[in-house]
């Protein structure tokens, strides 16, 4: 379990991704070596990273959550392959591990959305059903971090950390842009991104290797990224360190009417770290992340329970997340 320096650690880095170990310190009170031996250990033994990730609109991009159904010889294969792929994301074996559900981020465009999702997806074999279903808003994760980690930290310790407003983009630098018409990335844009979704925290220098920039238009096109909303910082980490051992997906039917209400209501739960508005029948998607299966259970009944407006509820335990925001490390 973590102990509190620890998890004064992770609600830093989830306020900023990039703070120094110095910031970070003067805040929880210790040394400037003893935060970085923390942040060694947590990446050696928890499973912790920083991974810097595009915003889909604003990069152009859109994302499927795409559910499978395989025969138990083949799903834990075919899971680990997904895994492998650069183009998805919070690859899950749920529902007795015959069932894979994945984000698919592909480019905005029905061309690029019909090469993966309606033929490489089923030509795998092992596979007997698919469903598709967009991603239409997120309500609750993406840049807004689970509040489980995020009760380490006091007003003062939180101000301290809080990176500063970021100035807006030199108008001059771009075209001027509506929010429906994010300006387009550049080669050298993706470069940096790819090197940030493996390590969020990595230098200027290993910036400017990976994208052929200098260190100072690395830092300024970071600035840049993070002032538009294109680019943000999250953390992941073993949560099973903070007592959870229960894990779901919910998929929720929801009358259009009431969507917006009930989602917003859900984005304010503790328990849930996602909330998402989708096509399809179960237009509504949340994971919940809870102490136990009698928690699951107290929190399904009583809570959720609780909203009339949600018409049908299918709760998907989760066995094993094999890929989460970031891409594998090998």
């Amino acid at each position: 379990m973590l102990d509190d320096i620890d998890r004064g650690l992770l609600h830093a880095l989830h306020l900023d991704g990039r703070a120094p170990f110095s910031r970070i310190a003067a805040a929880l009170g210790v040394s400037t070596q003893t935060v970085a031996r923390r942040y060694q250990r947590l990446r050696a033994e928890a499973a912790l990273r920083v991974v810097g990730l595009p915003d889909p609109h604003r990069a152009g991009q859109m994302q499927w959550l795409v559910r499978l159904a395989a025969t138990p010889a083949t799903a834990q294969t075919l899971a680990r392959s997904l895994a492998r792929r650069p183009d998805t994301s919070w690859v899950k074996l749920t529902s007795g591990g015959t069932e894979i559900v994945t984000i698919v981020h592909t480019p905005r465009g029905a061309a690029a959305s019909r090469s993966m999702l309606l033929r490489d997806i089923p030509r795998t074999a092992g596979i007997t059903a698919v469903s598709a279903h967009l991603v239409l808003h997120t309500y609750l994760g993406g840049p807004t971090a689970w509040r489980g980690h995020l009760g380490a930290l006091g007003d003062d310790q939180r101000r301290q950390l809080t990176p500063p407003p970021l100035e807006p983009p030199d108008p001059s630098a771009a075209p001027p842009t509506t929010p429906s018409t994010p300006p387009p990335l550049t080669g050298a844009d993706q470069d940096l991104l790819d090197a940030l979704r493996h390590d969020g925290r990595a230098s200027h220098a290993d910036l400017a290797v990976a994208t052929g920039w200098s260190p100072a238009t690395v830092a300024r096109r970071l600035a840049d990224l993070r002032a538009r909303g294109t680019l943000f910082f999250d953390v992941e980490i073993d949560d099973a360190l903070l007592g959870v051992t229960t894990q779901a997906l919910l998929w929720m039917a929801v009358a259009p009417a009431h969507l917006d209400e009930v989602a917003r209501t859900l984005a304010q739960h503790e328990e849930l770290a996602v909330v998402a508005a989708t096509t399809g029948a179960g237009n509504l998607v949340a994971h919940a992340l809870c102490a136990d299966p009698a928690d699951l259970h107290y929190y399904l009944t009583h809570r959720l329970g609780s909203l009339d407006a949600i018409r049908a509820l299918e709760t998907a335990p989760v066995l094993h997340t094999l890929k989460a925001a970031g891409p594998l490390r090998f």
